[in-house]
């Protein structure tokens, strides 16, 4: 069976995407350009989301300070140990929010992604809050040369659990950066977390459906996983009844009831996490992510279920 994003596979997957639009295999490269946060420097609040250290998701090579293009061309060899046939990239700046500074820096700062001669296309992680009108007008240009994404940090819909991580905006914000983002014709990916304290299967189903009426291209799902020196670790060690781990097959089965009614149109960049070895406070599942992932296309075979089956008229939030 084909299914309508017109592949096989039972998802509407970010790797078959790729392939589609550039003819072959595309690899990102990790970028940290020394952003930080409005909730770390105080403008909002300090010490970031309670979650986070991005010293637990940044491979070797991204050193802070390091100039952009040597992290990219360290980047390339590393990952060319891996994926011999590899030969077009994605800048991917990941670290913090990447555009939290004025618009002349930003500039600067892509500037070398965008003239290195193997980068097909540059990914922007940020936050929804740390996005205005003049740097869409920017980023709108932009997509028009390159390809692009701008990757919204949604990681909960629910206002309660995004205040108690201290996030520091409302699902509104997030809404509303994501329609005015698509607005301007740019690709508009999404992180969610899977698992945040005070959260529900429903909650994580009812986030499928909302998420699936937003103009979102992609979307990338994450198991809440507990890192060391954070927040959350304090948090749990003080009070452990508050948190639950979900064991892989267990969320596994979870991902494939969330895909079944997350619209089909939506790209599927990830649907579970990896942190650096040795950053992780609880032992995790033991398995590199082709494994979760093939793990993933077996039980949806075994349902005999797929992306968007129980698609229905998508949830709004808000306006």
């Amino acid at each position: 069976m084909v299914y309508p994003w017109g592949t096989t596979r039972r998802f509407n997957a970010y790797a078959d995407y790729f392939r589609k639009i550039f003819g072959e295999r595309v690899q990102k490269l990790t970028v940290n350009a020394g952003f930080t946060c409005p909730n770390r420097d105080g403008t909002k609040s300090w010490g970031g989301c309670t979650f986070c250290d991005n010293r637990a998701f940044n491979p070797s090579y991204n050193e802070t300070g390091k100039p952009v293009r040597q992290q990219l061309d360290e980047g390339i060899v590393f990952h060319r140990k891996r994926y011999r046939k590899v030969r077009k990239y994605l800048a991917y700046f990941q670290a913090y929010s990447n555009t939290y500074a004025p618009l002349e820096e930003l500039k600067s700062t892509y500037q070398p992604a965008m003239e290195h001669p193997d980068v097909v296309g540059i990914v922007i992680g940020t936050r929804p809050d740390c996005i205005d009108s003049e740097k869409l007008d920017y980023f709108e240009k932009l997509a028009r040369e390159r390809y692009l994404v701008i990757e919204y940090g949604i990681e909960s819909i629910n206002d309660a659990t995004l205040a108690a991580v201290n996030r520091g905006h409302t699902f509104e914000v997030t809404r509303k950066a994501i329609v005015d983002t698509a607005a301007r014709g740019i690709n508009v990916g999404g992180h969610m977390i899977i698992g945040l304290p005070g959260e529900t299967r429903e909650h994580w189903i009812q986030s499928a459906a909302v998420l699936s009426g937003l103009p979102l291209h992609s979307i990338k799902f994450h198991q809440l996983q507990l890192i060391k020196g954070t927040a959350m670790e304090r948090q749990y060690r003080a009070d452990p009844g508050k948190f639950y781990f979900f064991e892989l097959e267990e969320y596994l089965q979870l991902m494939a009831d969330v895909v079944e009614v997350l619209s089909p149109r939506l790209v599927v960049e990830r649907i579970a996490g990896e942190v650096n070895p040795g950053t992780a406070a609880r032992e995790g599942w033991g398995m590199r992510y082709d494994r979760v992932l093939a793990r993933f296309e077996e039980i949806l075979e075994d349902r005999e279920t797929w992306q968007g089956r129980l698609y229905n008229e998508p949830l709004t939030i808000g306006h």
